[in-house]
């Protein structure tokens, strides 16, 4: 394994995961919401995400978390391994906000400069309507790439087995 996808909703883990992964098999860790948010949570011209998406999948080593549906194409292919964390809702909103909780005002070390932690309600409704809205969109993606290889881990348990199997 030399180049690991981790997809999930917001909380589940994806960015813990993409650490812990990264300093166990010594792979370099792509945080593609460093890349793709601007000062003040403005987004990336959508225009130019793709090409900056294409060149971070362009390395032979990598662990890389974010969802992101619109460049899932670019990216499995090029995965050894998609760690999908398919947690439930109420995992998935727990996980992020303790995380509001713990580090409110603060910007997270996978983040992009100028985007200080925060919930509100356009995050709060992503997260609540990600079975529903987003999972569909990784579910197609998956067997668009039935090559790729995916773990499905669906619980903060599970993730840590899998991780100390390693």
């Amino acid at each position: 394994m030399k180049r690991i996808l981790i997809l999930g909703p917001g909380g589940a883990g994806k960015s813990t995961l993409a650490r812990k992964l990264g300093e166990k098999l010594d792979l370099p860790i792509v945080h593609l919401d460093q890349h793709y948010w601007q000062p003040d949570w403005t987004p990336m011209e959508e225009s130019r995400w793709p090409e900056v998406v294409a060149d971070l999948t362009a390395g032979d080593r990598w662990v890389m978390d974010g969802n992101f549906g619109g460049t899932l194409d670019l990216r499995l292919p090029r995965a050894d391994l998609v760690v999908f964390l398919d947690v439930g809702r109420w995992q998935s909103l727990w996980g992020a906000f303790t995380r509001v909780l713990k580090q409110s005002g603060q910007v997270r070390s996978d983040m992009a400069p100028g985007c200080p932690e925060r919930f509100d309600a356009e995050f709060f409704i992503w997260l609540w309507n990600f079975r529903r809205d987003t999972r569909p969109v990784l579910e197609e993606a998956f067997a668009r790439h039935p090559q790729t290889p995916m773990v499905r881990l669906t619980s903060r348990r599970e993730i840590q087995q899998w991780l100390d199997a390693l």
